[in-house]
Parts: C-alpha cells; structure tokens; sequence
C-alpha cells in the first residue's frame, strides 16, 4: 500500500554477497494449457487454443527503483533466479517498472558478474535487460505481467501522472512495450498503472482524476500496438466514500466498467495486504477472520462471483509474523479457490513478493537471497497451477505427445550442496529429461554414508531409511517435457556429508 513504507529497500555490499551453488534448475511443466496469446471468457482467461489458464505467480521488483534493474542480481544469476521461481510452482512473473528505465541509455546497476553470474548482461541498458529476463522466462514456460509501478523511481504516484511525466509520456512508454514485445507471447499483459489512489477516483468524470476513464485510454492505446495483450487494470482507493487498499478498491466496476475497443482482453486488479502492512478496520472486526471474506466480496470479490470478468490479485503479502497475519493469509488463500478443487475456475495472483528486502512484507527469498522461505511459500502450496509450455509459448495448439511411436523415458540427476555450516545444510537436486518422450513422473535416490537425515523438502516428496534418501516428484513438476528439467531442495543435518551418488527413475 504505502511504497515509502513497503519498500525499505538495500543495496547489499560486494563484499557480503554469498556465492551460490547449483540453484540454476530448470523448470517442469505440468500442464500444455498456456501456450499462445491469452484472452478473457466471463472471469476465465482461456490461451490461444482455448483453454483454461490460472495465473500463480510472484512479483520480482527492481526495475522500478534507483537500481533500474531487478534486484538480487549482486548475488545471484538472473537464470537461476527464474529457474527457482518455476521449480517452486510459479507460473507467471509480474515485473514492476518505472518509465526511467525507457529513457535512452539508462543503465542498471548492482549486478554482480563475478563467476560468471550474469555474464550475458554485461553492458547493457536496464531496457536491454529485461529483454533478456523476457527471452529466458519463455525459454522455461514463465509467462510475465509487466507492471507499469511508477512514473520514475522516486516514489508511487497517486494518479497515472506526473509534472515530470505527463499522460502524454505514460501512454507512450506503454505502447512503446506493447510493440517492442508484440509477437511474443512470454508478455501476456500489461497492469497499467500500480496502486492509484486518491485524489484517484472512479466514475467521477474528471478526466484529471478519473483512473476509469484513463485506464481506457491507456488500455486501447496498448491494443493498438498489440491487440492480443491482456490489460490489467487495478482498482483506486476511494469509491463512494468506503475507503480501502491503494488500488484495491474495484467497487465502482459495477456502475462504471472498463470499456476497451477489444473484447476479451479486460482483466481487474486489486490489491490486499495484511497488519505488517497497515491497520485497517476490519481486522480489529470482533468477526475477524470470518469477516474477511465479506470484505474481499465487497471491493473485488464480486466481480469474479457475478462472473463479470477475471480477478486478478496482483499484490498480497505479509511478514507472518503477527498472528493476526497468518489467520489473514491463510483465509485469503482460501478465497482464492484452491486449484485441486477448482482448476483455473479461479482468482489469479501473484504474490508479493520474491525478494527479501520488502521492508514491510519480506519475500519468498530470505535474505541470503537463496534460501526460500519455506513456511511462507508452504501456505500458497494449494492455489499454485501448473505451469506453461516452454520455448516461447508460441504454437496454439502443441502437439500433446510428440513421440507417439514410443519413445524412452529417462532421466539423470545433478545433486549440490548450496551451503554448509556444520550443523546443517541445503541442497539443491536438478532432473534433467534425457530420454525421447515427456516424463510423466520421477523418483531420484540416494545414500549418504554418514548419519545425515532430511530435516524438510520442497517440490519433492521423500522418504528415507538408514541413509538412504528416495524423493518423488511434487504434483506441479512431476511432467517434464523432453530436453527439459525440474528441481527441488531440501535441509539436512548434520552438515559434511559429502557429495553422495545419484540415481534417476522415470516413467
């Protein structure tokens, strides 16, 4: 909500960076939904060939602040960055920027190239960049959301303008995007201004203040360069005198809807967060959490239930370190519908955030910008979806079984230790497809021949007896197309075990 609050960035010092170890894993994808172009149907977004799609993702800031650039890249490679968020089940990117990185020549800064890291992005503009993280995310499956956060780094804006950046410069720079990306599905959409909030409103007519009114101008403005691009568009603060979230207040949808010049392209954006965020009124309610679920029907809620459009929360996040936090977190995620239950017949989001240094939230990441928060991302275990086709996404219609003569299905496994501290460790296993057809599930074993025992995994399920290790597939990676991989990690103790050993089994 506050940016001058959630975003109590660092810039961490060379000196500190923590060098990593085999966290480059390739993604799984469980799933051929997703390929092409996507589109809207009711509150469903369908791709190109038709299809029920659940968008399930994180947001990965950067490009929006003075770094101009994602952060985290002073410890790690961007590639084992995107490996990681797919491997954990994340499908779709939201990507915060601010026009400062469209002005000619804007260069980033704090990336590490030593060892390697990075190496592909050395001289080039922040812009240049994001063309590569683009490039990367579709040759894995990860869709991207690009998230116009501010008009420059200095801070959030209230309304889609500025004195510095005029309407003019937004719609522009928007559609300068929407054509540098046209043709590339990785890039389903654009949210096209984060968090508007008073003196924003919605309805009221002032074409100064009215961000309905400016996000249909932007809005068409993004269609006339590509016509096939989702336009998210988030909700204000106001509406009618009932005050909410920065953004997350879509009340006046139901009076006053978004009209774009082409269908099915429409997809509402809120934003929720918890108390590590701010207070508001209905978590002192005597009914809270029973009440929250009201309170989301009241701002956004509705718009999915009356089947109006999607709904797509593209913010929520918390420390979890207030109680009151995890009940909010843990009803929400049962509002969003899970996806064993309901498939993509649900709310689509994307969580804030991956990074650690969100200073009122934290991320997925701890702070050693390695390590996943396992707690945190446990809780959104149920309304993670499969993931995506890779190499871009382009054909509308993949073939689901190109090998029908038979082919064989084999695997090896790649086991490293990412850090080791005597008493304990983290290890990260990479599968890679190394046979002729998609891999339906795996198993991989090993034996440690000292006392070793897993104290917790993720993206795997495991069982172990005497020091013999079996990990299978999570129900998200278990599908891993040919030339492909997936990973998972786990702790253990103690730490000095060694390299042990691996076998791969697939089906």
């Amino acid at each position: 909500m506050f940016r001058s609050l959630r975003r109590a960035l660092c810039v961490v010092a060379a000196a500190l960076l923590l060098p990593l170890a085999g966290i480059g894993a390739q993604p799984a994808h469980a799933a051929e939904a997703g390929a092409g172009y996507w589109h809207t149907s009711g509150r469903q977004i369908l791709d190109a060939a038709g299809q029920p799609v659940r968008i399930a993702g994180i947001n990965w800031f950067g490009f929006e602040t003075g770094n101009h650039v994602v952060h985290g890249l002073w410890a790690r490679d961007y590639k084992s960055m995107l490996d990681q968020m797919t491997s954990l089940g994340y499908n779709t990117l939201r990507l915060p920027f601010s026009d400062d990185i469209l002005k000619p020549g804007t260069m980033p800064d704090s990336i590490n190239f030593a060892d390697g890291k990075n190496a592909d992005l050395q001289g080039l503009t922040s812009l240049q960049v994001m063309d590569r993280i683009v490039a990367y995310a579709g040759r894995i499956g990860l869709k991207i959301v690009l998230d116009r956060h501010r008009p420059d780094a200095g801070g959030q804006s209230a309304l889609w303008y500025t004195s510095a950046v005029p309407e003019s410069t937004w719609i522009a720079n928007l559609k300068s995007l929407a054509t540098r990306y046209a043709g590339n599905p990785t890039v389903v959409g654009i949210d096209l201004h984060n968090e508007p909030h008073d003196p924003a409103c919605w309805g009221c007519g002032d074409t100064t203040r009215d961000w309905r009114l400016a996000a249909q101008r932007a809005g068409n403005a993004v269609l006339s360069a590509n016509p096939d691009l989702l336009i998210m568009v988030e909700g204000v603060q106001s509406y009618d005198g009932v005050n909410g979230w920065w953004g997350g207040n879509l009340m006046g949808v139901a009076q006053y809807p978004v009209q774009l010049d082409v269908p099915n392209r429409l997809v509402y954006s809120a934003h929720d967060y918890a108390t590590s965020v701010a207070q508001q009124p209905w978590f002192s309610d005597p009914s809270f959490p029973a009440n929250l679920p009201g309170v989301w029907d009241k701002y956004w809620g509705y718009i999915f239930k009356q089947n109006i459009a999607p709904v797509w929360l593209g913010e929520f996040g918390t420390t979890l370190q207030p109680a009151a936090d995890q009940k909010w977190l843990a009803t929400l995620v049962t509002y969003l519908r899970s996806t064993s239950t309901y498939g993509a017949d649900s709310f689509h989001w994307t969580f804030w955030s991956w990074n650690p240094n969100s200073g009122d939230t934290g991320g997925i990441l701890k702070d050693d910008w390695q390590t996943v928060d396992t707690v945190k991302d446990g809780y959104l275990a149920s309304i993670k979806a499969p993931g995506f086709p890779a190499g871009g996404g382009g054909d509308p219609d993949p073939d689901p079984d190109p090998d029908p003569g038979g082919g064989s299905a084999a695997c090896t496994a790649a086991y490293s230790v990412s850090s080791d501290w005597g008493g304990g460790f983290n290890a990260e296993v990479k599968v890679a497809n190394t046979g002729t057809t998609p891999l339906k599930s795996w198993k991989v074993t090993w034996t440690w021949s000292g006392t070793q025992k897993v104290t917790s995994m993720w993206n795997a399920s495991y069982t172990q007896s005497g020091g013999t290790v079996a990990a299978s597939n999570a129900a998200h990676n278990g599908t891993v197309p040919v030339g492909g991989s997936a990973s998972f990690g786990f702790s253990g103790a103690p730490g000095g075990g060694g390299m042990p050993g691996v076998s791969c089994t697939a089906t």
